[in-house]
Order: C-alpha cells, then sequence, then structure tokens
C-alpha cells in the first residue's frame, strides 16, 4: 500500500517523487501459534492487502489479544491505522512492537512513514537511520529518507541516498525517478533525462516521466523533444493540467503562438476545475500576454 508520497510543486513545474510502500510482516507469529492464532494473523495479512484495513485491525487485535506479545501484529495493525489517516495509533502500535522487538529494522521503518506523514521530520529521519542501521541493504529505507531530505531542501543527501538505494535495487524505476528530480533541480539536466529514460525503460507507461523528461528537455531548449513528451503525458492522462501548461511554454519558444494560446487555455480550464486559483491565473496571464 503506498503510504507516503511528495509532493513538491512550482507554479507550471511540477516534481513528484515517487511513493514508498509500507512493509507489511507476514511472518508466523512469535508465540507458538495455535490454529486460531495463525487463522486470525493470517486473514489480517490478506485484509491488509486486499484494502479491507478497518477488517485488518479487527484480525490482528484478535491476534493480540491471544498472543500480547506478538510484535508482528502490533506492527501490521499499525500500518492498517496509518493507512486509515490515525497516526497518532499507529505509531502507538507501532511502539509497542519495537518494546517487544526492538532489531526489527521494518518497524522502525514503517513508524518513520508515520512520523513523516505527521511533518515530525526529526523523528522520521532519525527511524530511517535506525532502520538503515539494522539493515544496511533496506533499499526502500534510502529511498525514502532521500525523498524527505530532498523535500527539506538537502540535496546531497538525498542524491547519497537515491545512490545507494539504486546500486541495491538497480531495476526499481521510482528510485530513477527521484534522482532525476534531484538532478534536474540542481541544473543537471542531461544526466536527469537518462534517469527519466531507465525510468521508461522499466516503465513506459510512467505519465510522469514523460512529463519530467519534457521539463528536462525544455531547460536544455530542445522544445520539438519537450512537446513530445508533454505529447505523451497528455496521451496517458488528459487531464494533466502541468503537461498542457508546459506544453504551451514549449510551443511559444519555437514561436506556434496558436497552438500556444489553446494549451493555455486548456490548462487554464483544467486548473480552474481542480480549484487551483493562483495557477489558474497565472494561465490567464500567459494568454493575455500572447494576445498582446
Amino acid at each position: 500500500m503506498n503510504r507516503i508520497s511528495t509532493n513538491i510543486a512550482v507554479l507550471g513545474i511540477i516534481y513528484i517523487l515517487g511513493s514508498t510502500p509500507a512493509i507489511v510482516s507476514a511472518q508466523t507469529p512469535q508465540a507458538t501459534p495455535t490454529s486460531d492464532l495463525q487463522e486470525q494473523y493470517d486473514e489480517g495479512v490478506n485484509r491488509y492487502n486486499q484494502g479491507d484495513f478497518k477488517g485488518a485491525i479487527a484480525s490482528f487485535t484478535e491476534v493480540i489479544r491471544l498472543d500480547p506479545n506478538n510484535a508482528a501484529a502490533y506492527e501490521n495493525r499499525g500500518n492498517a491505522r496509518d493507512d486509515l489517516g490515525d497516526r497518532q495509533g499507529a505509531i502507538a502500535d507501532y511502539n509497542q512492537a519495537i518494546k517487544i522487538n526492538p532489531n526489527n529494522a521494518t518497524t522502525f521503518y514503517n513508524r518513520a512513514l508515520a512520523y513523516d506523514r505527521l511533518e515530525n521530520n526529526e523523528a522520521a529521519i532519525a527511524d530511517y537511520n535506525r532502520a538503515i542501521e539494522l539493515n544496511p541493504q533496506f533499499a526502500s529505507a534510502y529511498n525514502s529518507r532521500g525523498i524527505l531530505r530532498f523535500a527539506l531542501g538537502d540535496e546531497l543527501g538525498a542524491m547519497a541516498d537515491f545512490n545507494q538505494a539504486i546500486e541495491l535495487e538497480p531495476d526499481r524505476p521510482g528510485i530513477y525517478y527521484n534522482r532525476g528530480n534531484v538532478r534536474r533541480r540542481r541544473g543537471d539536466n542531461q544526466d536527469a533525462i537518462a534517469d527519466y529514460n531507465r525510468v521508461l525503460q522499466l516503465n513506459p507507461q510512467d505519465t510522469d516521466a514523460y512529463f519530467n523528461r519534457g521539463i528536462a528537455y525544455y531547460n536544455v531548449g530542445d522544445h520539438h523533444r519537450a512537446i513530445v513528451d508533454f505529447n505523451q503525458a497528455l496521451q496517458l492522462n488528459s487531464n494533466y493540467a502541468e503537461a498542457y501548461y508546459n506544453r504551451a511554454l514549449s510551443y511559444s519558444a519555437i514561436g506556434n503562438n496558436q497552438q500556444a494560446l489553446q494549451d493555455f487555455q486548456q490548462a487554464a480550464n483544467l486548473y480552474q476545475e481542480q480549484r487551483k486559483p493562483e495557477y489558474y491565473q497565472d494561465a490567464q496571464e500567459r494568454i493575455a500576454e500572447l494576445q498582446q
């Protein structure tokens, strides 16, 4: 289940970092399992994986009643609570799981995600650090810490984390995507393009990778390739207002003001529908400038 997504938006140019999945503990309960205990535990895992978080909470609560020292049940109940938006309840469960088993890297990782969602950045970083100390091969922890570091403006720290995550999991497209965003933010557009290329090799349907590669092409003055990428993003998502807006910028840069006007108007319409008044006003100002 996707439990964290960091968005950093600049008018007309959007940076979207890949989301990070929760880690569900499917291990056998710690106590010698009775049939009821194992059945409840397995039912909880299945319900969680099916998106039935309330049902999962009920199942894991029953496991805890039968086995009060079952760290995995506390952790998984915490995951379900976090997915329902109960961050404090989730953290309470993670705390109990850590009290029972203080050496489980995934529990620290999942608690970090909950702290991250609460914008308790210091606690989140500390838990990502601890998860990595316990499991230096924990690619998801490096990736999530990199996302948070990037959001906090620590671009070098984020880059180091994404590099390490890629070394550990070289076929995971979201990490290349995240590193591409950092590289582009730092003005390294060519290397960013290389990262987006890798994303699209691994996942040719990644709308945001096409969009962000289009931005990188725009930044290096290759407006025709930028337009091709914005076209592809819009083919995959016809309501992508930022793609219309940035394609309009590209058309304007090559002197096709008529097409630019159409795209700015479409972006304005979508921004209005999406209740983004500042973006809508900016698109309207762009239209007025072209009509002068």
